[in-house]
């Protein structure tokens, strides 16, 4: 046994599931993924973290990435040549069936069905936008998805790439120490999660519901779906109506 360098080129780990984050910041990485239970996971070799530093493919003296927008406009546009260096450099260590996926506030939203699939891959590389994007010509030269977070935009992708390995990683075999977790939490049946309670019993004059302390499961069970329903339909009718469309 020996320390591993968790944010390093290391050597491919066997079987491990593969995570490459291209970033003007990689010493934003691991971050929060180092802790809890993804951090344990990164330790156990389950999965493999590499940020790929854009700056290292930049051009001249000063390491330049961008470059301002052709036909005028604001702000400054990552270079073609820069960004493809960098991913001609990181796809060459990765495993045949692993997406590219860039993070852009136009992109597909990400959900709960997208991090289930990225799990079932051997890996993913990610690239983190920053100014005023990126050129087109490499999303279409490489075929590149682009996938957001949500209707609002961020400064850069280094949030939303943590934020999606986060709810990737946490799928992969091993990582949760209960399996059935990940069957009955919000999404997971197109449905939010039920309420949760635990002990004490009463507190601040708030009593568990009596279902919950009957020990009949059979009725806990239809009381959490009952609940679940309830829950997406008052707060996410775009869910509840896929929900009820869906086929049986």
């Amino acid at each position: 046994m020996k320390p591993r360098n968790l944010m390093g080129p290391d050597e491919t780990l066997a079987r491990a599931w593969q995570a490459q984050v291209i970033t003007l910041f990689p010493e934003a990485f691991p971050g929060i993924l180092g802790h809890s239970l993804t951090g344990k996971a990164l330790k156990e070799g389950r999965w493999q973290l590499q940020p790929v530093p854009l700056r290292d493919f930049g051009e001249g003296k000063h390491r330049n990435v961008d470059d301002t927008p052709a036909g005028g406009g604001a702000g400054m546009v990552l270079r073609p040549d820069v960004m493809g260096a960098a991913i001609e450099a990181a796809r060459a260590g990765m495993p045949a069936g692993a997406p590219i996926l860039y993070l852009s506030p136009r992109g597909r939203r990400f959900d709960q069905a997208m991090a289930r699939d990225l799990a079932t891959r051997p890996g993913v590389t990610l690239i983190c936008g920053r100014f005023e994007g990126l050129d087109q010509r490499v999303l279409d030269h490489y075929r590149i998805t682009e996938v957001s977070l949500g209707d609002y935009v961020l400064t850069g992708g280094e949030i939303a790439a943590q934020a999606m390995l986060d709810a990737t990683v946490r799928l992969l075999p091993g990582v949760l120490g209960n399996a059935a977790s990940t069957e009955e939490e919000s999404f997971s049946e197109g449905l939010l999660e039920h309420p949760q309670y635990t002990r004490p019993a009463e507190w601040q004059g708030l009593e568990i519901p009596e279902v919950l302390m009957s020990g009949h499961h059979g009725e806990i069970a239809k009381w959490r779906r009952a609940q679940a329903e309830d829950l997406t339909r008052q707060r996410r009718p775009d869910l509840w109506a896929a929900y009820k469309g869906r086929p049986e």
